[in-house]
């Protein structure tokens, strides 16, 4: 079977970082305990909460280099601490990147932190590499790049306060939110002193524009529950898919009344989601950072809040 058919993508046993089949847990953590970094851990959390990443959004989040990044990932993975795969490609479009999701070892280790049993932690090798076969691994893995973007963004303006100060998984919102709303995302990024809080929808040009504007009435219900007016933003695949959804939107008689702003952005202009990618559905220019968007109310001169903070 060719290797990118493999779902494990695990190297031959080499060195000391590889570790015995029938090994403990005891022996796992004691093996550990003196070569994870805080940055491993600081991954093996990410991991945790949004289930799986590529080695280029893990390297883009965490690492200065790409080479760096994946010989760490691999040794990683040569420990269990995370396991990878490599997702099929059809012929013709090349090997597609490594695939990162949380490892026994891994698993045993956030336990320990936290000073769980990790059946507690509700981990299992099976189910963590499940998303390997899920017919929404491209949403996913999408929705997760969109804020590791944001991450290398921070690392980039260091000078400038820039951080992602909360990122809320699918899963993570829908507890909070659904049956009102059920966002790709939320998030709050901080930068100049300043910051906005999001929800996101992550489109891939799959969705019917109806759906999609139909998801206005659930935001505009939380909004008013809430008495919280926070932006929604659309990240969308190409120039041509932003400009029909836009159309749409703004054909939408409720989208007037909405009493929190609405942006779209696209990758295709080469701009982070943290850049001047942005424009708000009442405007035609200029595009705007990430952060300006706090100072933009739809309707309103007041900065958007968040409902997570309510």
């Amino acid at each position: 079977m060719h290797p990118k058919n493999h779902t494990a993508g695990r190297r031959p046993a080499s060195g000391p970082h590889r570790r015995s089949r029938r090994a403990s847990v005891a022996e796992q953590l004691a093996s550990l305990a003196g070569r994870l970094t805080d940055r491993d851990r600081a991954i093996l959390r990410l991991v945790f909460d949004h289930r799986v990443f590529t080695s280029h959004q893990l390297g883009e989040a965490f690492f200065g280099s790409h080479d760096r990044a994946e010989h760490r990932l691999r040794e990683l993975a040569d420990a269990e601490v995370l396991a990878r795969f490599r997702p099929y490609r059809r012929h013709g479009e090349g090997s597609a990147p490594y695939h990162y999701v949380l490892g026994p070892a891994g698993a045993a280790v956030l336990a320990a932190e936290q000073g769980v049993e990790l059946r507690r932690l509700g981990y299992r090798p099976d189910k963590a590499l499940e998303v390997a076969h899920s017919q929404r691994l491209a949403h996913t893995v999408g929705v997760n790049g969109f804020f590791t973007a944001l991450h290398a963004a921070a690392r980039q303006h260091r000078a400038q306060g820039a951080r992602l100060a909360a990122w809320w998984s699918e899963r993570q919102c829908r507890e909070r939110w659904e049956p009102i709303v059920r966002p790709d995302g939320y998030g709050r990024w901080h930068e100049d002193a300043r910051e906005v809080d999001f929800f996101l929808e992550y489109d891939r040009g799959t969705e019917p524009l109806d759906r999609l504007t139909a998801k206005l009435a659930g935001y505009q219900k939380l909004a008013t529950v809430t008495q919280v007016p926070t932006p929604v933003l659309f990240w969308l695949p190409t120039s041509g898919r932003e400009a029909s959804v836009r159309q749409a939107l703004t054909d939408e008689p409720l989208w007037a009344a909405m009493p929190f702003l609405v942006a779209t952005a696209s990758p295709t202009l080469g701009r982070s989601p943290a850049e001047q990618a942005w424009l708000p559905l009442n405007q035609t220019w200029p595009r705007r950072r990430l952060v300006d968007l706090v100072d933009l109310g739809q309707g309103t001169d007041e900065a958007p809040l968040s409902p997570a903070r309510s």
